[in-house]
């Protein structure tokens, strides 16, 4: 044949070896540089490129000239060239679904790989029936001895598993889950639902939603340019079994309601006020109390049968004869087994109960005692009252007032002299306040035997009634009067024994001269050496006044000490007792001492003569009996 133009060597590229199931068009051994290449595979695989092409690139300079190597480019899904960078394979895939029309496919492409995840897509008020797809492939025959293969498709369900889709996936017209109470439950559990689909709505245990039934629609929200426009609008069902539109949020309402601030709790009950918010749903309520847990010795609890049918739409339930101190439960149910309400509630403290014992150590001299249970309250601590008093002067009464943490159960008594007398008083104490005291008395000479403790107050005889006055001879009562030197005295209008231990514990109340009250602050003294006060002179101060005494009254006064620490306070005192009597004229005590004295001279002067007397007439009786004879 006749060769009509010059040959060329034009520059070309080997067939790639790559999956030997590939179809190259056209079916060459070589192909030119920039020849285009289609590819394809057998039914039911795709390759990874559809159209490929070759070119050459430069290697690295090899002695100083340019090498070139073959590569083969792709075009991807976008329409550009990609370099291949790994062999092209037949891939197992699916064709597109040819399902509704509508439906938006993400990545748009004509073919899936096995596995690949899709996502599915419709126009603005509508949904597709599964959002995520993905292709599969199973044996739907043997023909030949061989398998046939179908493209099966999975789609995603609410629960985050994969089901095969066995009809064709449509857009449907869709109302979008409802934002309504975050509480509420519905079933079907979906992000989206068909129109006049049927939802179910509950709540949590206690609560009910204000519509258990619901489905979707839409109605026509406004006309434009000639055309209906809708909207998206839910319907509730009611109570008579119609369908209303729901126009504002279904909630979660709690359908028995305590009243707030009616809560009542005592150390014996507890007390509530309860509304039913939705009376169809109050039917056959029932209120229960029970203890919360067991109880154990030595707070044993007795189990209660407080039960109570509730009628009505409102009502009050209370649980009487409870335990002080005890974990109790408040139900309020509907049978068979739903809880409406309840509460779990302690009842409040109260005082504790007497102590069972307070005995004396005689190896320590400590008051020791048996620490009391939390039965009716916390035990926050004890309270100690001891009162000693020194049977050689029974004007003298020191008290001291104690608090002791709980976990104390021993206190050493004061050390004074063998003759002194105690009475001594411990109470429990919770933060309801004291319990009742057990009460020790003891004489330290005589543990055996205890005896009341005798008062006896000092006595005042210079007293002026139309004066209002009297003299009190004071002497410091600290051993160290520099150490403690404010003394205060106290005038009580009474006379008594618990008068006296009542006052020096007691806090006077300031002198009113309208009101004179029966206790008050005469006066504020810094004793540090025996002196004469006169009580009712008239002088006043800073918390304390001077008043004159009101004939024909009986006063007692206190001469009071009070020393103060953290957990202590102890008040020591030496009473003085008299009777303002109108009339009694003043008796200078000065005066009488005095005209004591000069009596006894002169009774020693008159002893004196008839003695000298006596002895004269003794020495004139024998002179004269030896003249008669």
């Amino acid at each position: 044949m006749t060769i009509e133009r010059a040959i060329e060597c034009s520059e070309t590229c080997q067939r790639p070896q790559w999956d030997s199931r590939l179809w190259l068009a056209p079916d060459q051994e070589n192909y030119k540089k920039n020849e285009e290449v289609m590819l394809s595979c057998p039914e039911g695989f795709q390759p990874s490129f559809t159209k490929i092409k070759c070119s050459s690139e430069v290697q690295p300079l090899s002695h100083g000239k340019p090498v070139y190597r073959v590569v083969w480019h792709g075009r991807d899904s976008r329409g550009g060239w990609i370099r291949i960078q790994s062999n092209v394979e037949c891939v197992e895939t699916c064709q597109r679904p040819r399902w509704d029309s509508r439906l938006w496919l993400a990545p748009d492409q004509d073919n899936y790989k096995k596995n690949e995840e899709v996502m599915l897509s419709c126009p603005e008020g509508f949904q597709p029936s599964f959002t995520k797809i993905k292709c599969s492939s199973e044996v739907q025959s043997i023909s030949h001895g061989k398998r046939v293969y179908r493209d099966p498709w999975l789609g995603g369900d609410s629960r985050g598993g994969w089901i095969r889709i066995r009809s064709d996936v449509e857009c449907v017209e869709t109302c979008q889950r409802p934002r309504w109470d975050s509480r509420l439950r519905l079933a079907p559990d979906q992000d989206n639902y068909k129109k006049n689909e049927e939802v179910m709505l509950s709540c949590p245990e206690g609560f009910q939603p204000s519509f258990i039934k619901i489905k979707c629609s839409n109605e026509v929200q406004s006309i434009s340019h000639g055309k209906p426009v809708y909207r998206e609008v839910w319907r509730g069902r009611d109570s008579r079994g119609g369908w209303i539109r729901i126009r504002s949020d279904v909630e979660c309402v709690e359908v028995l309601q305590v009243v707030p601030g009616t809560l009542e709790i005592s150390s014996t009950s507890i007390k509530l006020n309860w509304t039913c918010r939705l009376p169809d749903a109050c039917q056959r309520m029932r209120a229960t109390c029970r203890l919360a847990g067991p109880s154990f010795p030595p707070c044993e609890a007795e189990e209660v049968k407080g039960e109570e049918m509730l009628h009505g739409q409102d009502g009050t339930f209370t649980c009487p004869s409870l335990q002080p101190f005890t974990d109790y439960s408040v139900t309020i149910s509907l049978p068979p087994s739903t809880i409406l309400f309840t509460w779990l509630v302690r009842t409040e403290e109260t005082v504790p109960d007497k102590p069972e014992k307070l005995w004396l150590d005689p190896s320590t001299g400590s008051l020791r005692w048996k620490a009391l249970p939390s039965c009716k309250g916390e035990i926050i601590g004890y309270q100690l009252n001891i009162t000693m008093r020194s049977a050689q002067d029974g004007s003298f009464l020191e008290m001291e007032r104690l608090r002791l943490n709980s976990s104390v159960t021993e206190y050493p008594l004061p050390e004074h002299s063998p003759s002194s007398s105690y009475v001594v008083t411990m109470q429990g104490l919770t933060a309801a306040g004291a319990g009742a005291a057990f009460l020790w008395e003891s004489q330290t000479n005589s543990l055996d035997t205890p005896r009341p403790l005798d008062i006896s107050c000092r006595s005042v005889r210079d007293i002026s009634p139309s004066q209002g006055t009297a003299v009190l001879p004071l002497r410091p009562i600290a051993p160290h009067p520099e150490v403690a030197r404010e003394h205060q005295l106290i005038v009580a209008a009474m006379r008594s024994g618990t008068a006296v231990e009542g006052t020096c514990l007691g806090e006077p109340q300031p002198f009113n001269a309208s009101q004179q009250p029966s206790t008050y602050v005469a006066a504020v003294l810094n004793l540090t050496a025996p002196m004469d006060f006169v009580l009712g002179s008239g002088t006043h101060g800073q918390g304390y006044h001077n008043a004159a005494l009101r004939p024909g009254s009986d006063y007692m006064v206190l001469l009071r000490l009070v020393r103060r620490s953290q957990q202590a306070e102890k008040f020591t005192c030496v009473c003085y007792s008299f009777s303002v009597v109108a009339g009694q004229p003043p008796v200078p005590w000065r005066g009488t001492v005095i005209g004591m004295v000069v009596l006894l001279a002169l009774l020693l002067l008159s002893a004196g003569i008839l003695w000298f007397v006596l002895s004269r007439k003794r020495k004139s009786l024998p002179s004269k009996a030896k003249d008669d004879n």
